[in-house]
């Protein structure tokens, strides 16, 4: 890990989506006035034909999406997370979810990290509601090289995906020979003393903690779960097995986030 190359998830998301849009012309971009915050703003300078600033109006933004679905589109959709979820869980829910379209929803500014946006946007519930919609994929991402992956990755896939990303700079973790796959945590070290489960922007404070415990002599291992849905069950039964205990820890709310997964 890097601790002095920093990047927000959020404009990882941006600047890959502006790269995809030059391979593939079927994406297109829905934003609820954020742009600038959520980076889609990068894709809307290279293709405006293609991105679509629908105002503050999330539900018409999902509803918007299902329908571009339906046309053989692309659709990646974006907003805050509290807005993108919490406003518009009814559309996702009946309109895009429910019927499996091919609808992309990455929302920024996610869990109690948002910190000066305040108490109204620090959504801590988010992974929850997606998590509990059928055919709905979860992804939460920790650096710029796993969200960009992430990205690709998602716009490859036919069905409905949601992809968590953050407000502030975190540490780059990965580097480009890493290997990643939708579903399949990533361990981080062999400890055995505990398993520490963490998922976005705490990946890199598990890790930060992992290597200050060592020099104490408890040795812990972290698993990244970028895929909250589908969980990857077997590397948490191997981990249950291998060490001692096992900790969850995420900037989210602990009722149907990624502790719930397994505990």
């Amino acid at each position: 890990m890097n601790l002095e190359i920093t990047k927000a998830t959020r404009q990882s998301y941006g600047e890959k989506l502006a790269e995809l849009g030059e391979k593939n012309k079927d994406i297109v971009v829905l934003d609820a006035d954020l742009s600038g915050a959520t980076k889609t703003s990068i894709f809307a300078k290279k293709f405006p034909e293609r991105f679509f600033d629908v105002g503050i109006s999330e539900q018409d933004m999902m509803s918007i999406a299902a329908g571009l679905a339906t046309f053989k589109k692309i659709p990646f959709a974006s907003s805050f997370a509290m807005f993108a979820t919490g406003r518009a869980y009814d559309q996702i829910r009946n309109s895009i979810a429910y019927p499996k379209l091919n609808v992309k929803i990455c929302a920024s500014h996610a869990g109690v990290t948002v910190g000066e946006d305040g108490a109204t946007h620090q959504m801590i519930e988010d992974l929850s509601l997606m998590r509990g919609i059928p055919n709905m994929m979860v992804l939460c991402t920790s650096d710029d090289i796993q969200t960009k992956w992430a990205v690709e990755e998602i716009s490859k896939i036919n069905g409905p995906v949601y992809l968590r990303l953050c407000r502030f700079a975190t540490p780059l973790i990965y580097d480009a020979t890493q290997e990643f796959e939708l579903g399949k945590g990533i361990q981080i070290g062999e400890g055995t003393d505990a398993t520490v489960f963490a998922t976005g922007v705490t990946v890199s404070e598990a890790i930060k903690a992992k290597e200050k415990l060592e020099k104490e002599g408890i040795n812990i291992r972290v698993v990244d779960m970028h895929t909250i849905k589908p969980i990857d069950e077997n590397l948490i039964i191997k981990c249950a097995k291998e060490t001692k205990k096992l900790i969850s820890l995420e900037d989210h709310n602990i009722i149907g986030g990624l502790r719930k997964c397994y505990f």
